[in-house]
């Protein structure tokens, strides 16, 4: 490079750099500044794909990042709060929200220059973090980071601005198919190499303004931005769960689509967009650009949109759940967002209980031998193991109540599953229900307080196992006193009546452990404030 260019180029590469990091910090600040009440909007307000749109866009726009919407998103559909179909439209929506940066740069960016305002800022930002407290030290972080993005931007065009003339649209593929097609490229290989297609944007943007690339190179160049973004949330999902796969793969043909539907009407497309911009006397390169950005974003939505159950189960065909895998939903990749990494905790968990409540639940069927499968018994203890791992790699929830409750209720399920898994192998009790006819009529009773609830009928099975632990320890003494009273009778031997006693008493345990298994995996579930913890004694726990 002649020695001339070497500063510009140094100082533009700093620019990006300082944007990037600006956009971190303002990410991180909004974020924390948000709060769970990001993560209870997303749940609330997401019933479909259209409303999950509009939620996701909202959410992006808040925190300014889509990744991070992504990931809480696959949170949700691991716990079983969101349906796939319904994620779909929070990752459109998140790419719809992203547009918001460039609308965000190009006004007050580049139209307003702010950066030397933003130097003002700056140490007003740092100053909040360091010695605020609360939601001031997160505002600080937000402030600083706002002021870093216009910092970099200035940086940014004052290299980009000693290339004009040497650098010139002649420099760059010509504007043909192939020409465009490897803009293309050349835009995804930027967006993945910097993991943010809003510094791609906006170095297209910078490029613009300089002269150094037309209108419509730098319109193919931002749709391969747009595909760059899928290069992260691909990489992450690798050895990931299928809630993380589906996402990928929903996340990088959601984007194949639009980027293949902008490119084949880019030119009619780009005119419009110019002549619209040109009506309204903005005429502004950059301002079109983010324009063009906007529409075919939207363009994307308005067609997945109307066929997103079909597009969701084609998805979901295409990279299925792994069957028999129990520690599928222990995403490591959702440990970057601790309430993610709950939902996934939580999810996890619940699939080795459903899997225990069914194996328990035939053990006590008199149609089936009695006893719990070994090979599934092993599956449950490698899943337990890699669930305790995974929680103790969640980063500690500090000071908030709500993320330490939801944790505590993890560590209590994941211990009640120890002790009914341990329960599952004592298959010599469950066989001794079936010798005595009150046993029998309680073996039936938890099976049937066991069964599978139906969708969103987690209640109902929490307070079926509640009843029968609390039914079974008032049976307990007068079972006791009439057992023991027919062995003395000599209608059985000594060592039957303590068989049929240690039966009862597995009986009442196993369901007691069921019932807060149920209990604590409800609570962790719960999106919003701390969840009240259950009783620490119960009648049934002697």
């Amino acid at each position: 490079m002649n020695a001339a260019f070497l500063s510009p180029a140094l100082q533009a590469l700093g620019g990006v750099g300082l944007f990037l990091l600006g956009m971190t910090l303002l990410t991180e600040g909004l974020r924390a500044l948000a709060g769970d009440s990001l993560r209870g909007m997303l749940g609330r307000f997401t019933r479909s794909p259209l409303s999950g749109v509009a939620a996701g866009a909202a959410a992006t726009a808040v925190v300014q990042s889509s990744s991070a919407i992504t990931v809480m998103t696959v949170g949700f559909v691991g716990a079983g709060l969101l349906t796939f179909p319904q994620a779909l439209g929070v990752i459109m929506g998140a790419n719809l929200g992203t547009t918001a940066t460039g609308w965000l740069v190009a006004v007050l960016g580049f139209k307003l220059n702010l950066g030397l305002a933003a130097l003002g800022l700056l140490p007003v930002g740092v100053l909040a973090r360091m010695f605020g407290r609360g939601r001031w030290r997160d505002a600080g972080w937000a402030l600083a980071g706002f002021a870093l993005i216009f910092i970099g931007i200035d940086a940014l065009q004052g290299g980009m601005a000693a290339f004009e003339g040497a650098v010139t649209p002649a420099t760059f593929p010509p504007d043909t198919g192939g020409g465009r097609a490897l803009l293309v490229a050349i835009g995804a290989a930027v967006s993945a190499v910097t993991q943010s297609s809003s510094a791609g944007l906006v170095t297209a943007m910078a490029a613009l303004e300089a002269g150094a690339i037309s209108y419509r190179q730098a319109a193919a160049m931002v749709i391969g931005m747009n595909l760059g973004t899928t290069a992260t949330v691909l990489l992450a999902s690798v050895g990931g769960s299928a809630a993380m796969r589906q996402t990928a793969l929903g996340h990088v043909l959601f984007n194949l689509t639009t980027g293949a539907v902008a490119l084949a009407v880019l030119d009619p497309f780009t005119a419009a967009i110019s002549m619209l911009t040109a009506e309204e006397g903005v005429g502004d390169p950059q301002l079109a650009l983010v324009a063009f950005h906007t529409a075919f974003n939207l363009l994307g939505v308005a067609l997945i949109l109307p066929v997103a159950g079909r597009f969701a189960r084609a998805v979901q065909r295409l990279a299925p759940e792994r069957r028999g895998a129990l520690a599928e939903r222990l995403d490591p990749a959702l440990l970057s967002d601790p309430n993610a990494a709950a939902d996934a905790a939580a999810a996890g968990l619940a699939t080795v209980a459903e899997a225990l409540f069914a194996a328990q639940a035939r053990a006590l069927n008199p149609d089936h031998p009695p006893g719990v499968d070994a090979d599934l018994l092993a599956q449950v203890d490698q899943a337990l193991a890699a669930a305790q791992d995974y929680l103790d790699r969640i980063a500690p929830p500090g000071d908030g109540a709500a993320a330490q409750a939801r944790k505590a209720a993890l560590l209590h399920a994941l211990d009640h599953l120890r002790r009914l898994a341990q329960r599952c192998r004592q298959g010599a009790r469950s066989a001794v229900l079936r010798r005595d006819p009150r046993l029998r009529r309680m073996a039936r009773a938890l099976r049937l307080a066991l069964a599978p609830p139906a969708p969103g009928a987690g209640r109902a099975q929490s307070a079926r196992l509640e009843r029968f632990a609390t039914l079974a320890a008032r049976w307990s003494e007068p079972y006791r006193q009439r057992v023991l009273a027919r062995a003395a009778a000599g209608a059985f031997s000594a060592d039957e009546a303590a068989r049929r006693l240690d039966a009862h008493r597995w009986a009442r345990r196993s369901a007691l452990h069921a019932w807060r298994i149920v209990h604590h995996l409800r609570a962790a579930a719960e999106v919003g404030p701390a969840p009240q913890a259950p009783p620490q004694s119960h009648p049934a726990d002697f």
